[in-house]
C-alpha cells in the first residue's frame, strides 16, 4: 500500500486552513487596539443563555388565557387551533390582577418551573422603535421596524435592536464591548455560540467564539480525530504553524498578527483542555439537538474557574416553528423539546451550584397570527417569551397580555398583535442583570429611552 503524497500548499492557504484567519475575532483581546487591557473587576460569575426558536413560535398557544371571557375570545379567534381549556396546565400566577392562564399541555417541565417560581413570562413583546397604538400604526405616525413579518429582518431586529438603522453589531456584542475591560483575565470570549455565527453576538472589539453542539472545535489542520484534506500530518502541521508565528518579523502588523494567532492557538488549547477535563454531569438530558447544545453549555460553565470566566452569554437554538402547516401535529413536540431541554439545563445549573448565576431566556422571530389558515398560522409580530433561573422573580407574567381578538385593540391585521413591550426593554433588563449600568443601557438597546420602563423587573 503506497502512502498518499502530501500536497504542496502556499503559506497563506496553510494559515487559512488551520482556522487562524478566523481567530482574529475569536477571543478577547483580538484586535490591535486591545493589545493592552485593564485588570478584571468582576469577582462573581454570571451567564445569560439565549434559546432562539427559529421560525416564529406561536406563543399565544403556549401561554393561554383561562378566565371565561378571555378564553372564549381566544377560542373564537384561534378556531381549529385553539387548545381545549381542560387540557391547559393551570398556572397559579402571583400577578395581582387575578387573571388566569394556562400552559400548553406538552410543557409539564416548564409548568413545574413556573409553579416553583423559577420561570416568568413576558407577554406581547416584540421589536418596536417607540410605543405604538393601532391608530398610530394605521396612520403611519410612528417609526416602525422595517420589513415587519419577514423572518430574516425580524430575526435581525431581535438580535440587533437596530430599528430603522443598519447595524453591524448585536445587543449581546455591545454588552461584551462594554464589559470587556472588566473581564480581561478571561480565557474565553464573553459571547459563545453553539449555533454558528449570530448577529446578536457581533461586536466592535470584544469578539465571539463559535463552537459545535458537542464542544470546542480543534483547528482544522491540527485535528487528529477529524481528518480532512488538509490534515495529513497534524503534528507536523502544528510544528510548521508554530514556526510561522514564531518567526522574526520586522513589520509591526506582521508582529501583531503573529501574536494574535499565537494567543488564539493557546486559547484553543486551554479551552479544549479544560472542557475535556470536566467531570461528567449526573443530570439527565433528553436526546435532541437543543438539549445537546445546552448540555455543552453546562459543561463549559462547569470549567468556568479553570478558564477564569466572570461573564458569559451563550447562544443556542432550535427550529421548526414556522408553522404554516401541520401546527396541531408539530407544535406539541416542539414545545415539549423546549420545555424538557431548558428544564434539564436548569437542573444542571443546580447540580453545578450556579442556578442563581445563570439565566436562560427565549427569543423568536415573531409571534404568529391569531387566525388559522386552515392548517397553521402565518407571520405575526408580538409574542410571549420565557425566562428561567433562580434570579428570576418567577411565577409572574410581565408586560400586558393582549385581548386575543380578531380586529381587537392590538390587532393590526389578520390577528397580528402590536407588541406592548419592546424587545429593547427585554434586552435591557437582561443586560442590566449581567452588569451593564443603567446609564449605558442605551448603548445596548438604542431605543430604550423611548420607553418609560427601562427595566421590566423580572430579575433580582
Amino acid at each position: 500500500m503506497t502512502s498518499k503524497p502530501m500536497k504542496k500548499i502556499s503559506r497563506r492557504k496553510f494559515i487559512k486552513s488551520t482556522g487562524a484567519g478566523a481567530a482574529l475575532m475569536t477571543f478577547p483581546g483580538s484586535t490591535f487596539s486591545q493589545m493592552i487591557q485593564q485588570p478584571g473587576k468582576f469577582t462573581d460569575f454570571r451567564a445569560l443563555v439565549c434559546v432562539f426558536l427559529f421560525g416564529g413560535n406561536d406563543s399565544f398557544n403556549m401561554l393561554v388565557p383561562r378566565s371565561n371571557a378571555e378564553y372564549n375570545v381566544y377560542a373564537d379567534s384561534r378556531q381549529n387551533l385553539a387548545i381545549s381549556r381542560e387540557d391547559l396546565l393551570p398556572l397559579q400566577s402571583l400577578n395581582p390582577d387575578g387573571s388566569l392562564y394556562g400552559l400548553h399541555p406538552s410543557m409539564n417541565a416548564m409548568h413545574n418551573l413556573f409553579e416553583s417560581q423559577r420561570t416568568a413570562f413576558v407577554a406581547n413583546v416584540g421589536p418596536l422603535i417607540e410605543p405604538t397604538t393601532k391608530e398610530q400604526y394605521r396612520n403611519k405616525s410612528v417609526k416602525l421596524p422595517p420589513q415587519l413579518f419577514s423572518h430574516n429582518d425580524q430575526q435581525a431586529q431581535w438580535q440587533t435592536l437596530r430599528g430603522q438603522k443598519p447595524s453591524k453589531t448585536g445587543w449581546a456584542g455591545r454588552v461584551a464591548d462594554l464589559l470587556r475591560l472588566n473581564i480581561s483575565s478571561q480565557r474565553l470570549a464573553i459571547n459563545v455560540s453553539l449555533s454558528g455565527n449570530q448577529l446578536m453576538q457581533e461586536s466592535e472589539a470584544a469578539g465571539s467564539y463559535v463552537i459545535g453542539p458537542n464542544g470546542p472545535l480543534a483547528f482544522l489542520g491540527f485535528d487528529t480525530e477529524r481528518p480532512s484534506s488538509m490534515n495529513y500530518f497534524p503534528d507536523k502541521q502544528r510544528i510548521a504553524f508554530n514556526q510561522i508565528i514564531d518567526a522574526n518579523y520586522t513589520n509591526l502588523y506582521e508582529q501583531a498578527f503573529a501574536k494574535i494567532q499565537g494567543r488564539a492557538m493557546a486559547n484553543v488549547d486551554s479551552v479544549n483542555s479544560a472542557f475535556n477535563s470536566a467531570p461528567p454531569l449526573t443530570t439527565s438530558f433528553p436526546a435532541s439537538s437543543l438539549s445537546q447544545q445546552l448540555k455543552t453549555v453546562a459543561h463549559l460553565i462547569s470549567v468556568r474557574e479553570q478558564l477564569q470566566m466572570k461573564r458569559q452569554i451563550f447562544f443556542v437554538s432550535t427550529g421548526g416553528f414556522d408553522s404554516h402547516d401541520d401546527q396541531i401535529q408539530n407544535q406539541p413536540g416542539l414545545l415539549s423539546n423546549v420545555s424538557e431541554s431548558i428544564n434539564a439545563f436548569y437542573n444542571a445549573t443546580v447540580e453545578l451550584g450556579v442556578s442563581s448565576e445563570v439565566t436562560t431566556f427565549t427569543q423568536s422571530d415573531f409571534g404568529r397570527t391569531l387566525t388559522s389558515n386552515g392548517d397553521g398560522t402565518d407571520h405575526g409580530w408580538g409574542g410571549v417569551q420565557m425566562i428561567v433561573g433562580d434570579s428570576v422573580l418567577g411565577r409572574n407574567i410581565y408586560g400586558v397580555y393582549p385581548r386575543l381578538e380578531i380586529d381587537g385593540p392590538d390587532d393590526v391585521r389578520g390577528g397580528r398583535m402590536i407588541p406592548t413591550t419592546s424587545a429593547d426593554q427585554y434586552a435591557a433588563t437582561l443586560a442590566k442583570w449581567i452588569g451593564i449600568p443603567d446609564s449605558d443601557l442605551v448603548q445596548v438597546a438604542p431605543n430604550i429611552n423611548n420607553f418609560f420602563q427601562r427595566d421590566l423587573g423580572f430579575l433580582i
